[in-house]
């Protein structure tokens, strides 16, 4: 038999690598929004059949889980060689928001975090367990982050871990604002709340 050239098309039905799939995915919500993804429409995207997609994945809100998780790996990388930087704690913790506030309306993986959370109501234990580990490492990088700048003298004296779950959960309401497009809570109108919310609470006077 003639081997396979390595441009050739890709056999009907065979299957991608997991995290092609997952790309793909994205990339559709990114361009068409929620409502673009489909089964059957990744499937052709892919070269995979939707029957062949569903017993991969089982379920759509597998793959939109599946697909979150992806997304968060890669932010958490680019979060990890943010806050990883020699840079005072203040410089680190500002592009920590400017990475976890949403580019825009319809900004892809926070349309994918919304509607995966909406989803949950009804998740499995697993599932549940799968989003709470999305949410701890934004909250345990965070926490190390305070924790650090609090053993420099860089920060005023607070919790670390109160402090994050508060600052998060602002974050997160600013975030939904920013996604759904409400006026009068853009990207920059929410940044600048929220840096005048740490110089308040946490950062010492200039």
């Amino acid at each position: 038999m003639t081997p396979s050239h390595p441009h050739s098309p890709r056999r009907r039905n065979a299957a991608p690598p997991r995290e092609e799939l997952l790309a793909a995915a994205m990339d559709t919500i990114a361009e068409r929004g929620l409502d673009g993804l489909t089964m059957a429409g990744l499937g052709r995207q892919v070269g995979m059949s939707s029957g062949h997609l569903l017993y991969y994945f089982r379920t759509k809100d597998e793959l939109l889980l599946q697909t979150l998780e992806w997304s968060e790996a890669q932010l958490g990388a680019e979060r990890s060689a943010l806050l990883s930087r020699q840079a005072p704690v203040r410089e680190r913790l500002a592009a920590y928001v400017d990475l976890y506030v949403p580019d825009g309306p319809r900004d892809p993986h926070w349309t994918l975090w919304l509607e995966v959370w909406n989803r949950s109501q009804n998740a499995d234990a697993d599932a549940r367990a799968r989003q709470a580990a999305i949410e701890g490492a934004w909250h345990r990088d965070l926490v190390a982050l305070l924790a650090e700048g609090l053993s420099r003298g860089e920060l005023r004296p607070v919790d670390p871990d109160r402090y994050a779950a508060r600052l998060r959960a602002l974050l997160d309401g600013f975030s939904v604002h920013v996604a759904v497009g409400i006026p009068g809570t853009g990207r920059e109108q929410v940044l600048a709340h929220v840096r005048e919310f740490l110089q308040d609470t946490l950062l010492p006077g200039t």
